[in-house]
């Protein structure tokens, strides 16, 4: 069966923007005055959570607080996310955020294929319009047929609504397309929705457990960049091109 769409995931899957959402995070709650200790080993801990204000809700359940204090935080949430959004944006803009390895080519070598393209997130639409922007240019947005942020669904994943709804703005069932995902919680909102899936952990998830995925992967890869024993081993070639996704879903459908 023909592969007739890619579906990518944003964060850490076409960049690693996770320690760019930290360090936002942390100006945020500068900005209220908390002193909140997001260091990696949390923030890695707090990504097992899909969504910021999510992870803000959950991390204010954690803490050892009277229950007024709790409520008090709960209520200036919404305000803190607001703020942690408008930095990242401004972060985005910076370009401190470059295209993972691969996605650029591939998205450029579907696009000239004729295979559709789509993007999922957790993050807001204007985010993930944002780093597109900046990593492929402006042309990128007549490429991409179907938008998919954290502000149009209203289960997070794991829940397959996220993939459900861009194969239903694809109008295609999930066996002619494929996903790329970093995350545990993608890769199993990605095949509840039916999906192949594609795996590339970032430094963030490396620890997760991936579950039923189709291939795992360090990276995409590029021509010319040195060889990653791992892509070559699972794959036969030195980076993956449309060819070697199309026959990994043939020998998966």
């Amino acid at each position: 069966m023909k592969i007739e769409a890619l579906i990518f995931d944003v964060d850490g899957t076409l960049v690693d923007t996770e320690e760019l959402h930290r360090q936002a995070f942390l100006a945020a709650f500068y900005a209220f005055d908390l002193r909140w200790d997001w260091g990696p080993h949390t923030y890695m801990q707090l990504l097992h959570i899909s969504g910021g204000k999510e992870r803000i809700a959950a991390y204010i359940d954690s803490r050892d607080e009277p229950a007024a204090e709790k409520a008090r935080l709960k209520r200036l949430a919404p305000r803190i996310h607001a703020e942690k959004t408008r930095v990242y944006r401004e972060l985005l803009g910076s370009g401190a955020a470059p295209l993972r390895p691969g996605v650029g080519r591939l998205m450029r070598e579907a696009h000239a294929a004729g295979v559709r393209l789509a993007v999922v997130a957790t993050t807001h639409t204007a985010n993930v319009k944002a780093l597109l922007c900046r990593g492929l240019g402006p042309e990128a947005f007549g490429w991409i047929e179907a938008f998919v942020g954290g502000d149009q669904v209203a289960r997070r994943k794991p829940h397959p609504e996220t993939y459900e709804r861009a194969l239903a703005a694809l109008e295609l069932p999930a066996q002619r397309c494929i996903a790329f995902e970093d995350s545990e919680n993608g890769l199993l909102s990605a095949k509840a929705a039916g999906l192949c899936a594609v795996v590339t952990p970032s430094r963030w998830t490396m620890p997760h457990d991936f579950p039923g995925a189709d291939l795992l992967v360090p990276s995409l890869g590029d021509p010319g960049a040195a060889e990653d024993p791992v892509v070559q081993r699972r794959t036969g070639e030195p980076y993956l091109t449309l060819p070697v996704i199309a026959r990994l879903h043939a020998a998966r459908v």
